[in-house]
């Protein structure tokens, strides 16, 4: 019984953290941004997005869609206890994710679509990039690639002996270690674009580039080491018998995903040091 009540203590802080405390940080943060565009950067009125409303009007409807999520998973919270099996509460905690996950969705590609506005409306001219080297240690500590490395082998060793049990068997393994694997290549791919890639947002100040890059390596690293924990988790729960805890494992891994989002939200960027390759220099617009 103790794993029923710790599921339900831990989907209740999945809803506070991913539809109340998440979007609230996200929508500081896009307002933040905003104010920093100059105003003759701002919008055309028939720009188009999204039948013309507003950045400030659609953050207040996120919002609005979040508060509705949260008060669903209320009622789906009462729902699992009452009527649903426990053996299908990870599904619906799950189904659930992607549900909180969708208002997120939405706010990447509508972003994506003023970045676009703007840089196509920008005015001519001239305007100042910095030019510095960019390395993996400026974003995150070593020891924390190291980590991430090191479990990853640790896991596929742990995959190749826990393929022994009958319950689980070698192409569950092989499963796990291809998951792991592509969850890894996505995160160097994610990495190497954010060093060395483009930058999206034309506006953007090289302190917001810097502190966005290291959002993004600091998420890449540590998703990593909670999908390995996560996965040989959820192994060894199969291994062990033990699938009555397999909804608190599920809802665990979401909730500390969300974790590291906020985390790498509020933690500034390692400082990279400022060597002779740094310097200013004027590029067109």
């Amino acid at each position: 019984m103790i794993e029923v009540y710790a599921f339900l203590a831990m989907f209740t802080v999945q809803i506070l953290l991913m539809s109340v405390l998440h979007p609230a940080l996200l929508i500081k943060y896009c307002r933040a941004k905003l104010a920093a565009i100059p105003a003759e950067r701002d919008l055309p009125v028939d720009a188009g997005v999204i039948g013309n409303l507003s950045p400030e009007r659609f953050l207040t409807l996120y919002r609005a869609l979040n508060t509705g999520i949260a008060v669903l998973g209320v009622l789906l919270l009462v729902l699992m206890y009452s009527e649903v099996r426990p053996l299908d509460w990870d599904k619906m905690t799950a189904f659930y994710f992607l549900l909180q996950a969708s208002p997120l969705l939405l706010l990447t590609v509508i972003g994506l679509r003023y970045l676009m506005v703007y840089r196509s409306s920008m005015l001519e001219g001239k305007r100042k990039a910095v030019l510095q080297r960019r390395g993996l240690f400026d974003y995150t500590s070593p020891f924390a690639v190291f980590v991430a490395v090191a479990i990853y082998f640790l896991f596929v060793a742990y995959m190749l002996y826990i393929a022994q049990n009958p319950k689980v068997g070698i192409n569950d393994s092989l499963i796990g270690i291809g998951a792991v694997t592509l969850v890894y290549a996505l995160s160097v791919f994610q990495v190497y674009k954010m060093l060395y890639g483009k930058k999206l947002n034309p506006l953007e100040t090289h302190a917001g580039h810097v502190h966005m890059i290291g959002l993004a390596v600091k998420s890449a690293v540590y998703g990593c080491i909670v999908c390995v924990v996560f996965l040989s988790l959820i192994f060894t729960l199969e291994a062990w018998d033990l699938h009555s805890w397999k909804p608190f494992a599920v809802s665990a891994f979401l909730v500390t995903s969300g974790l590291i989002c906020l985390t790498a939200f509020a933690m500034p960027p390692r400082k990279p040091e400022v060597d002779g390759s740094g310097s200013s220099s004027e590029v067109p617009s």
